[in-house]
């Protein structure tokens, strides 16, 4: 599926830039494009040392792969999975920080982002080249392994244990969000003020554009990857989309796709195709699109009128796009030839 994040990627870069195509390349702009986290990462930086930041945010991208990774050996998770049921492991500041933001994420949600479901992942084959429709008497042996609360932290000794044998974690929900905020935050204290960073689908921005415009982000149409339902126009926020169709099987007629639903361990059945999450917190946004995914149009909508740090495009199976209230003024429709509608979601029920 990897064709279809490229072709976002290409929308919106020709959203993001179409008003500069009209003149010269914006001073000190400047590009760089790695593979990082088992995706596509790009960024564009503006400002006068611009190539060394790009590697300094290339080289923090690493150094947190290197603690979060579920494939590298001697990844912090991965130890700590491997000594799941047998002893704590040593972390580092931001392996705990990560774990602590999953753990109050998976409370607030009411357990519908879960960084332990990892097990369960697996077992669909979503971790691996060859895909697995389960019995359900494999899954009910795994679902006693799905229990963030299972994932013990002290800060005293800056440990952390799973506290059943076969728990493992998985912070691909978190992961990514996590990192553009950290390199956002090392861009930011270096004295960028305009810069568009993209890592695989993850959105986050750096004031506005260089001539004093807003970002424009497309959210994409999912079910035509090479079209969009609407724009934002926005600055110094992250935008992150999850989404059944970004990652799939199909087998006998039936697709199946990566988002799995904690309490049942199936992909998710909800009304919803995607969900767009838009807030200054990139890591909380990152998992806050896979919960409210996985909770439905009715539930996510009731969650976003008790919070006030994010706001959300909603796209359902029925065809529509409902846009959270704080969004009125900053998201274009662009859907209704696609046959879809539009609404925007009040605060009040």
């Amino acid at each position: 599926m990897q064709h279809k994040k490229i072709l976002f990627l290409l929308l919106c870069a020709i959203l993001t830039f179409s008003s500069c195509t009209a003149q010269k390349k914006p001073e000190n702009e400047h590009f760089a494009t790695t593979f990082a986290m088992d995706t596509i990462m790009e960024m564009t930086i503006y400002h006068e040392n611009g190539e060394q930041l790009l590697t300094d945010a290339e080289q923090e991208i690493r150094r947190l792969e290197r603690l979060f990774s579920v494939t590298m050996e001697n990844s912090e998770i991965s130890q700590l999975n491997e000594s799941a049921g047998i002893a704590p492991v040593h972390i580092s500041d931001d392996t705990m920080h990560i774990l602590q933001t999953a753990q109050q994420i998976h409370q607030q949600t009411n357990g519908n982002y879960d960084m332990t479901v990892a097990p369960i992942v697996q077992l669909w084959g979503f971790t691996k080249d060859t895909h697995h429709v389960p019995e359900q008497e494999e899954i009910s042996q795994l679902l006693s392994l799905v229990w963030a609360n299972g994932v013990q932290i002290s800060e005293d000794t800056k440990t952390a244990y799973l506290s059943k044998s076969g728990m493992s974690v998985d912070l691909g929900g978190i992961a990514k969000g996590y990192t553009s905020d950290a390199v956002a935050a090392l861009l930011r204290d270096k004295g960028v003020t305009s810069a568009l960073l993209w890592l695989g689908g993850n959105i986050s921005l750096i004031g506005n554009k260089p001539d004093g415009t807003p970002w424009k982000i497309a959210v994409e149409n999912p079910t035509d990857p090479s079209d969009y339902v609407g724009l934002l126009e926005v600055s110094d926020c992250s935008v992150i989309t999850s989404g059944g169709y970004q990652r799939y099987f199909e087998q006998d007629g039936k697709r199946y796709h990566h988002i799995i639903d904690p309490a049942t361990g199936y992909p998710s059945q909800s009304d919803l195709l995607s969900v767009t999450i838009v807030s200054k917190n990139g890591t909380k946004a990152d998992a806050l699109s896979t919960a409210l995914f996985v909770m439905g149009l009715e539930d996510a909508l009731a969650f976003w009128r008790q919070n006030t740090d994010f706001e959300a495009v909603f796209v359902t199976t029925d065809n529509r796009v409902i846009a959270t209230d704080g969004l009125r003024n900053c998201f274009t429709f662009e859907g209704m030839d696609n046959d879809y509608t539009y609404t925007i979601a009040d605060k009040r029920a």
